[in-house]
């Protein structure tokens, strides 16, 4: 709560941001003390890690201070207290907190419990329930992250203005004289930041993580090396058309296997076709929705990341460009 009024308060954008990612850790670590380790490590590399890197983007173009004069508490009080108003109201039908009559805990909670290992096989129930269970809400938000990926890729996207080697060189040279020990600490880091994403995408069935996790950890090792070697290195090394592709290709992976079950007389996503036996195709499923999860997420993040930082670029070059226009006729 202090720091949830912390942020109100706050006008410095970038102390906000800051406060925000405190408060998406103190959500996690809330998370963890109720035995919901899945849900905190979606949290905390969500919520402190990938936000807060695309809205330290975000406030190099909008400014650091916000301005006084767009501010509406008023009206902005009362929409959050309607709609507060309204989901306590929804609770008073909800069971008690703890209670042990509630329908989860008569009937949802032990389905899966006692049924989940013979009929998927994988120790991680969480995995189970979102990827087999309830795999076509999970595609969902798969497709949802995606067309939100391509929507801001349509608002944002700017057209790269052609560099040249030299200055490619002259301004790594620069950079790595200003941020040397920066720079030196992120080249032995990044291999060992992508190494843990891969373990958490093919861990995920026996312990917390996943595609979701595994491909914002990723993302985050990309926009690290673009923050600190520069836009236009990163441009170099990381082929956009080759991401937004990947993007594509893990909502196609996922929807594939949909179509596969379908072709073999099963439900939608009824990953048993995929093997002789059931069990051994509902791990194999796993693994490759899971993939096209991880795939999508990475690539949608750094969409995101490369649209914001590439219109920041733009707008800084028309900005100096109009200074120099007005030199010129001064």
């Amino acid at each position: 709560m202090v720091t949830a009024i912390a942020i109100v308060r706050l006008k410095d954008l970038f102390a906000v941001i800051m406060l925000s990612g405190i408060y998406s850790l103190l959500s996690a670590s809330f998370f963890v003390t109720m035995d919901a380790v899945d849900v905190a490590f979606t949290e905390a590399a969500v919520g402190a890690g990938i936000s807060t890197l695309l809205l330290l983007v975000a406030i190099t173009m909008t400014g650091r201070a916000e301005h006084p004069d767009r501010h509406k508490p008023i009206l902005a009080l009362a929409v959050v207290t309607v709609t507060g108003g309204l989901l306590i109201y929804g609770t008073f039908d909800m069971p008690y907190f703890g209670s042990g009559q509630a329908p989860v805990h008569l009937h949802v909670a032990p389905r899966y419990i006692n049924d989940s290992m013979t009929e998927v096989g994988v120790p991680n129930i969480v995995t189970s329930v979102l990827a087999s269970y309830r795999g076509f809400d999970t595609f969902g938000e798969v497709v949802v992250i995606f067309t939100a990926g391509i929507g801001v890729l349509a608002l944002l996207s700017v057209v790269p203005r052609p560099v040249t080697i030299a200055k490619i060189n002259s301004l790594n040279d620069s950079l790595h004289e200003q941020h040397l020990i920066l720079r030196i600490v992120s080249k032995m880091l990044l291999p060992f930041i992508m190494l843990f994403a891969f373990y958490v995408q093919f861990h995920g069935d026996y312990g917390p993580g996943g595609g979701f996790q595994a491909g914002v950890i990723f993302a985050v090792a990309i926009i690290l090396y673009a923050m600190l070697f520069g836009m236009i290195t990163a441009r170099r090394v990381i082929n956009q058309s080759f991401i937004q592709l990947i993007a594509a290709v893990g909502v196609l992976l996922y929807g594939s296997i949909g179509v596969v079950a379908l072709l073999n007389g099963k439900n939608f996503l009824d990953y048993s076709v995929l093997s002789d036996d059931p069990i051994a195709g509902q791990h194999l499923g796993i693994l490759l929705i899971e993939l096209g999860v991880g795939l999508t997420v990475a690539s949608v993040m750094i969409i995101i990341f490369f649209s914001f930082a590439g219109r920041r670029d733009y707008l800084r070059h028309l900005n100096d460009n109009s200074k120099g226009s007005n030199n010129t006729s001064c």
